[in-house]
């Protein structure tokens, strides 16, 4: 679960609530589990509130990570893609390992079964360069490994060839595929989001699917 205010007294409200609702029903929080993350507005105030939860202080932290998303209180998403990159390399290496003797046709079915999943990437939106393109090359490395190809063969080359999807189309279609969600989505805060046109998201978005592939 997760609570957000736009100040800790509006938290410290939220947080009673809560307290309140497990003190009815019989509940009880992890509060050693339990964090709190600020996200400063510009420069933001240097000395911040703690927030308590059942009398205990609750620890402040600048990184976390929720349902497998690393979150950051600069809203940076470098640390999620390299969160991403490090699990592409492990899925690649364990699928060269254990499947090095099969045919080409399986371990393309293979790649498309563990490679192209880059999970939460259409929330990537603040990022370097740098980092983007990291997991690019690991993209592209992976499956000539794989598939046992030169290291400077070209990358747009073999996925043609084997008609596998580039880097760019998998985010393009991940961004996609979201977006029709959102918009079709009966939430009223989701589809006000989708349908926020100067939002900062819905520029990304726009712009991955007008600009020429970047690298």
């Amino acid at each position: 679960m997760v609570l957000l205010s736009p100040s800790i007294s509006g938290l410290r409200k939220l947080v009673a609530i809560c307290e309140r609702f497990a003190l009815d029903h019989g509940l009880k929080y992890n509060v050693k589990k339990t964090v709190t993350m600020v996200f400063r507005a510009g420069r933001g105030p240097e000395r911040i509130p703690g927030v308590f939860l059942e009398g205990n202080l609750l620890e402040r932290v600048e990184r976390f990570r929720y349902l497998g998303h690393v979150v950051t209180e600069d809203l940076n998403d470098n640390e999620d893609i390299e969160r991403e990159r490090r699990a592409l390399s492990v899925r690649c290496n364990m699928l060269a390992r254990r499947f090095a003797k099969c045919s080409e046709q399986v371990k393309v079915t293979l790649f498309r079964a563990y490679c192209l999943c880059f999970y939460s990437c259409q929330l990537w939106t603040k990022y370097t360069r740098r980092a983007i393109n990291n997991i690019r090359v690991q993209y592209n490395d992976a499956y000539r490994i794989l598939m046992k190809l030169p290291r400077y063969c070209s990358a747009s080359g073999m996925f043609a060839m084997a008609r596998v999807p580039d880097f760019f189309a998998i985010i393009r279609s991940r961004i996609a595929n979201f977006w029709y969600r959102l918009r079709s989505s009966k939430n009223e805060i989701l589809t006000t989001l989708a349908e926020c046109l100067d939002c900062s998201i819905y520029k990304h978005w726009l712009s991955v699917h007008q600009e020429p592939n970047r690298k």
